[in-house]
């Protein structure tokens, strides 16, 4: 089968199932180097689809993951082209889409297995949390844009029993002002900007919130695939060593 991926995330999904041999084309943000090699198609919001139509996919994954894709998979529609639409929010709907790529592509036992393997090392990082630091997740700087209520981010805090300091907000997303900043009051923020590769806390310390600062990289906290567990371990140490 001819797979195409529009996302990091599909792309990571497909090399955990070691089905990237069948990849013809991923997107350009796709940086796992057993897909180094691929043709590329353009950033996940701006998809070439005509030049992903030349390839003749059997199946391409896209993504509702973030703001503005729903144009691309509109787009991917109407070229005529399969496709599998994954759109999660919290952890579970992560797992559940690694199952349910794998029940696609007959990849069934090994997706239970990269789940298992998964969860079982959630839960040697899960700790009760007995204060409940709050954490702020910061997606871009300007405007600051931070991870709302409906992310998997808020049960990642969760289950290393912290808390999303914007968990009431209901989006997956969202623009906050200083005022918000302050209102949320978080004792940990979390820079982990989208599509940069160099992260700088110092813009973050700049703003004179008086809060620590940490880099995790978007790779393990804005993918929802198996990636996600390298945000896990960051978020566990760094809320590790603010507790101590």
């Amino acid at each position: 089968m001819r797979l195409a991926s529009l996302t990091c995330s599909n792309t990571e999904i497909l090399v955990a199932l070691g089905l990237h041999p069948s990849l013809v084309a991923v997107d350009s943000h796709s940086d796992a180097p057993e897909v180094a090699h691929l043709p590329r198609l353009g950033p996940d919001l701006n998809i070439d689809v005509d030049a992903l139509a030349t390839f003749r996919p059997d199946l391409v994954l896209s993504s509702l993951s973030v703001p503005g894709m729903e144009q691309v998979v509109a787009r991917v529609e109407a070229a005529g082209l399969r496709q599998l639409i994954l759109d999660p929010q919290g952890w579970p709907d992560v797992l559940r889409d690694i199952e349910e790529v794998g029940a696609a592509l007959n990849a069934s036992g090994r997706a239970r297995q990269v789940v298992r393997t998964l969860q079982d090392e959630v839960r040697l990082l899960q700790r009760p949390g007995v204060r409940r630091l709050r954490v702020a997740v910061e997606w871009w700087p300007r405007p600051i844009i931070v991870a709302g209520r409906l992310s998997w981010v808020t049960d990642m805090l969760q289950d290393l029993g912290a808390q999303n300091a914007f968990a009431d907000r209901e989006v997956r997303s969202t623009p906050v002002s200083r005022a918000d900043w302050q209102s949320a009051a978080p004792d940990l923020i979390v820079v982990s900007w989208c599509g940069v590769r160099r992260l700088r806390p110092e813009v973050v310390e700049a703003r004179g919130l008086g809060v620590p600062v940490v880099c995790i990289p978007e790779s393990g906290l804005g993918r929802p695939g198996p990636r996600l567990i390298e945000g896990y371990r960051a978020l566990a140490h760094a809320l590790d060593t603010l507790g101590n």
